[in-house]
């Protein structure tokens, strides 16, 4: 045991080592594939999935646990990878070390089910404070989730970093060690959540719980949250019948949900007065094909909320669409993707002008109106804004383009980004004269 102890405590770092701590993601890859020892320390002692982990680099983490890396090993401070993921914050983490169920003892699973409590119950900051003995004010950052597109804040305090998705971890093992809680507590842990929202970890992995039950009761338990004086509440119930009925759509058969649902969203959406809540049943009714839906979707063309007037966009229905996501709209709902790529509030238009960008309908009203967004001060506005003009051939995407500035990660709107070239190359080919064998 010593000598496995002292792997990596030897003359200069190990090259494992190194790859893990600048977050060289491919180094780590091609490391291990060619039989680097996935279990090996650093020298002050920490292992490299523990390096991972203290980053939060899922990638680099599942790498290691691919490999053999154990994250139940148990460490000279009585943790083990597992407990520093859960103490992490990160469900992501926590997900990419737990491996097989079922190879799981009772006693790991009572002990991590019992350090995710501790920090659901106390919450981040006040466990923060408890381990740090620090009382100085918490730092708080917004970061997203790479790998799962979900978003936590960040926790910072006496030189320890947290996230805060703990209640979301504790709900991944009740999931994954087969405890059922029903839906009005899982309801109640997300909108107890600091600042709950649906692009929040915790949020998302509670009702993604949710919807992967895929049965009755919990439909029905859902649309009773219809009723629910708080509407917090109340938006989370539309959000997992939207769920239910997705997560159904994904297995490839008829969801059992649909119909139902779109009865519902119909009728909920005509009743409903608050507008975070009206938003969630007019997304909901996007997932549905049904006459009734643009007329009532148009109904809110005024409504005081951005956030309403914005979802009226996911309600209009789309008479043809290509595979490059292109589509043409009715004439009715031409003229409000129009008037809302004018709103007053930036947000709307710039949903506004992604759906205007992608517009097949060839009336030239759409490329005014996305030479006026070319100003716009949110940079993917402009960048929608010049990519639609080029694809309807418009020049003025060529200053349009110049308007942009530096994007960051180019290459992941590579193709947006060079829609003005094939628009010149286009140009260049029917300018040139035809050649003649």
């Amino acid at each position: 045991m010593a000598i496995e102890r002292n792997r990596g405590l030897g003359m200069g770092e190990d090259p494992l080592i190194t790859a893990v701590r600048n977050g060289d993601e491919n180094a780590v890859r091609i490391l291990l594939e060619d039989g680097a020892d996935p279990d090996v320390f650093d020298q002050q002692g920490t292992p490299a999935l523990c390096l991972a982990i203290s980053a939060f680099n899922l990638t680099i983490a599942g790498y290691l646990v691919e490999g053999g890396a154990d994250p139940d090993r148990r460490l000279p401070d009585g943790t083990t990878p597992l407990l520093r993921a859960i103490d992490r914050g990160s469900i992501g983490l926590v997900f990419c070390l737990l491996g097989d169920a079922a190879l799981i003892s009772e006693a790991t699973r009572v002990e991590l089910l019992a350090r995710a409590r501790q920090w659901h119950e106390m919450g981040p900051v006040a466990m923060l404070r408890q381990r740090t003995g620090a009382s100085d004010e918490v730092e708080r950052v917004r970061v997203r989730d790479r790998e799962w597109f979900t978003d936590y804040h960040e926790l910072r305090l006496g030189g320890m970093t947290v996230r805060d998705g703990h209640t979301g971890i504790l709900t991944l093992l009740e999931k994954y060690f087969g405890l059922h809680l029903g839906i009005d507590e899982l309801a109640a842990r997300a909108c107890a959540l600091e600042y709950p929202d649906y692009e929040h970890a915790v949020w998302s992995e509670i009702v993604t719980t949710l919807a992967k039950r895929q049965n009755d009761e919990t439909w029905k338990a859902a649309a009773a949250l219809r009723d629910h004086p708080d509407p917090l509440h109340r938006r989370f119930g539309a959000e997992v019948l939207v769920c239910l009925h997705l997560e159904a759509d994904h297995t490839n058969v008829p969801s059992p949900f649909e119909q139902r649902t779109l009865e519902l969203f119909l009728d909920w959406a005509q009743q409903e007065e608050h507008p975070d809540v009206l938003a969630e049943t007019l997304a909901g009714l996007s997932h549905h094909e049904d006459p009734r839906i643009e007329p009532l979707g148009l109904t809110y063309l005024a409504h005081p909320a951005p956030r309403v007037r914005a979802r009226v966009l996911s309600t209009l229905r789309i008479v043809n669409s290509e595979r490059s996501g292109r589509q043409t709209f009715t004439s009715e709902g031409l003229n409000a993707v129009l008037a809302l790529a004018r709103d007053a509030n930036a947000s709307v238009r710039h949903v506004a002008g992604y759906r205007l960008a992608h517009s097949l309908n060839p009336e030239p009203a759409i490329g005014d109106t996305l030479a006026g967004l070319l100003d716009e001060e949110n940079q993917q506005t402009r960048i929608w804004a010049v990519y639609g003009l080029a694809e309807r051939d418009d020049p003025r995407c060529i200053d349009g383009a110049d308007r942009v500035g530096p994007v960051d990660e180019y290459e992941s709107w590579s193709w947006i980004l060079r829609a003005p070239s094939r628009y010149e190359q286009r140009r260049r080919e029917r300018e040139s004269p035809a050649t003649t064998e």
